[in-house]
């Protein structure tokens, strides 16, 4: 599946995994998060912490009719503010989709899936 874009030379199709490769890079670099998280977490488990070299893989991208929806999957370190860091992901992945590839996004979901302690 692919996001169509149509501009006055012709039509950009953009696959799906590289829309979410995008957000997911875009969500590891917000402060406060650990990793990202399988949605399936309840079957998976936390053994299931992705690496930062798969970013795609907690991330659903949605299309209905022209609009498109991201929910991210995530994993947040403890003692952060929760609301604050899903937050930043949601702005920052707003943002790098619309400067890298012009997408609007109508909306940017955070589920969060886990508290992890990190070392300092």
């Amino acid at each position: 599946m692919t996001i169509e874009m149509n501009s006055q030379l012709g039509s950009i199709d953009v696959s799906k995994e590289v829309v979410a490769t995008i957000a997911g890079g875009a969500a590891i670099d917000c402060y406060g998060i650990v990793g990202m998280a399988s949605q399936k977490q309840l079957k998976d488990g936390f053994s299931d912490l992705i690496k930062k070299e798969n970013f795609s893989r907690g991330v659903v991208i949605r299309e209905d009719e022209e609009d498109i929806h991201i929910d991210m999957y995530i994993i947040v370190s403890y003692g952060t503010k929760i609301s604050e860091v899903a937050y930043n992901v949601q702005t920052k992945v707003k943002y790098q989709l619309e400067q890298m590839l012009g997408l609007t996004v109508d909306s940017v979901n955070v589920y969060v899936q886990g508290v992890r302690v990190t070392n300092p």
